[in-house]
This record gives structure tokens, sequence and C-alpha cells, in this order.
């Protein structure tokens, strides 16, 4: 059963939600991912968001640019947590989306990572998960492991072979 949905609004959004989504199998963790416009098939966006409970998603992630009500729509629909993703791409390179995402009503949030942040996306719906999965979290707390071992690589290198070498 999935347990995290990943839905985005067009397949232009793809390049950054397979960043979540390749995150999302790094951890083991199984999800469905989709591209429903909430504005153009609103009757399709309803019906998977209110169904999600039910499939055995416990968070979803919500990819959107501009305007960005599919993160919030979400949240309206769907009980547990929604991580929205505002993506670049328009006129105000994804600032319309982010202040869209985060500007949430009382009682209705929306947690939100950076602009075509994907992959954070992906490591904050781990984390949720992992507050009920010891397994997970020492997956996770590995990977914070390997991050360091992988910084201080690239400094060891550039102690070795200097900036220009690099």
């Amino acid at each position: 059963m999935p347990k995290v949905g990943i839905v985005m609004g067009s397949d232009s959004d793809l390049k950054v939600m397979s960043k979540a989504a390749k995150t999302l199998e790094k951890f083991g963790i199984d999800y469905e991912m989709t591209i429903i416009s909430a504005h153009r098939e609103p009757d399709v966006f309803f019906e998977w968001a209110k169904g999600a409970e039910d499939r055995g998603v416990k968070v979803i992630i919500a990819g959107a640019g501009m305007a960005a009500h599919l993160p919030g729509m979400c949240a309206a629909l769907f009980p547990m947590p929604v991580v929205g993703v505002p993506l670049s791409g328009s006129k105000l390179d994804g600032m319309d989306a982010v202040f869209s995402i985060m500007q949430m009503p009382p009682g209705v949030p929306v947690a939100t990572v950076a602009i075509d942040g994907g992959m954070n996306a992906a490591i904050m719906a781990a984390k949720i998960l992992a507050v009920s999965d010891a397994e997970l979290l020492e997956k996770l707390k590995a990977y914070t492991v390997e991050m360091k071992e992988a910084v201080q690589a690239k400094a060891a290198r550039l102690d070795e072979v200097g900036y220009e070498a690099y």
C-alpha cells in the first residue's frame, strides 16, 4: 500500500516531483504518483484526495506553481500531513507559489519546502512516517551520516588538490 501520495498539476512538474519519488525509493517508502489539475478536473482531484486515506496514504506531497492551489486543497480534503512543493517556471520564478502554499488559513496547514524542493519534501514525508517506524528512522539517521561523510570527503579533496584542480 502506498504510504505517500505525490500529486502535481502538469507533466512539466515531473522534473522536480520525480526527485521526491526517487528519494522515497531510496528509503524504501511505497508511494503513488499522479498528475491531476485541480482547476481543469476538480471532480477527479476531489475523488483522489478524499480517497487517499482509504488507499493507505499517510502523507501527501503536492507540487504546484503559480497560484498553487493543489497543496492547500489537498490539506482541506486529506486529514493527515501535506507537504507543498512550490514550483518555479512562472514569471515570478516560484515566489507566487511559495506565498500561496505558505499562506494557508488557520486550521488548514501545509508544510512548505523550498522552491523546486522535491527531494526535501520526500525527506520531510519520511521524517513524518519515521515517528512510528523505527526501521525508517534508522535509515534517516544513516542518511545524515552519509551526507556528513560526503561533505568531509569534499573538504579533504580540496585540501589535497587545491581549489584550482577541484
